[in-house]
């Protein structure tokens, strides 16, 4: 399937690695560049290319202004990539997104090709642009996140201020909650509490485990692609390998 694609990106290097990795796909046939917002929307208007990458952070216009200009209906198959901002990756995440993380490693990178080459085959492009158009709402629309849980014990209701809590643990329909006094147990699901919580400020680190990031004091990989988390209070957790992307980013600088 012949595939036309165009690299929106502010930084020079950025595009020249994206473009290593996408010439090496004999179902590319052009690969196009943009240096910014604006000439990204030239472009994708006038070339009609089949797939972006798009990177979030760019000087003057950023990506979300790019899809905004072009109209979300009139955009081709995005990719889009970011740095650190772990909002935007749980914003992507929540509207079944495609996104890289910088710096993009070539099996992610063939993975999310794949993906996008399953979804152009399928002919669903109505729903990927029903997905952008969630994103941007998502982003225009920024949750408003838990300050305190109610936690209800023995006969009276405990509060517990979010910012207190060191890490929790899924425990079947349960969440325990552990801070640096006591721990404390919620009944909710994790998936549900997760939603709720400032990604700013938690982070999933495997299926069972939130941890506030301000506790991690090291990070350690492991010999399978998981990391082990060191807090300040010496408690130690491992991630499952499935979060090992999202621990990068966190690890990253971003310079």
């Amino acid at each position: 399937m012949p595939l036309t694609t165009l690299i929106v990106d502010d930084e020079p290097l950025a595009r020249q690695g994206l473009r290593m990795l996408l010439a090496q796909d004999s179902d590319v046939t052009a690969i196009q560049e943009a240096k910014d917002g604006h000439e990204a929307v030239k472009t994708i208007l006038k070339m009609r290319p089949d797939l972006v990458f798009l990177d979030v952070q760019m000087p003057e216009m950023d990506g979300f202004s790019v899809v905004q200009k072009v109209g979300a209906e009139k955009m081709p198959a995005v990719v889009f990539v970011t740095a650190h901002d772990r909002y935007a990756i749980q914003a992507f995440e929540i509207n079944a997104i495609d996104y890289l993380l910088k710096p993009v490693t070539e099996e992610r990178f063939a993975q999310a090709l794949a993906r996008v080459k399953n979804r152009l085959h399928s002919h669903s492009g109505d729903n990927t642009s029903r997905q952008i158009i969630g994103l941007l709402q998502t982003i225009a629309s920024p949750q408003r996140y838990l300050k305190r849980l109610a936690v209800r014990s023995a006969g009276k209701t405990v509060f517990v201020d979010v910012e207190d809590i060191d890490w929790m643990e899924a425990a079947e329909n349960y969440v325990q909650l552990h801070t640096s006094r006591t721990r404390h147990l919620l009944h909710v699901p994790m998936n549900t509490l997760e939603r709720s919580l400032d990604p700013e400020t938690f982070l999933r680190i495997h299926r069972s485990i939130i941890v506030n990031v301000g506790r991690i004091k090291e990070l350690q990989p492991g010999p399978h692609g998981e990391y082990l988390i060191i807090l300040h209070n010496e408690v130690r957790l491992r991630s499952g390998r499935s979060y090992n992307e999202k621990l990068k980013a966190f690890a990253a600088n971003p310079f």
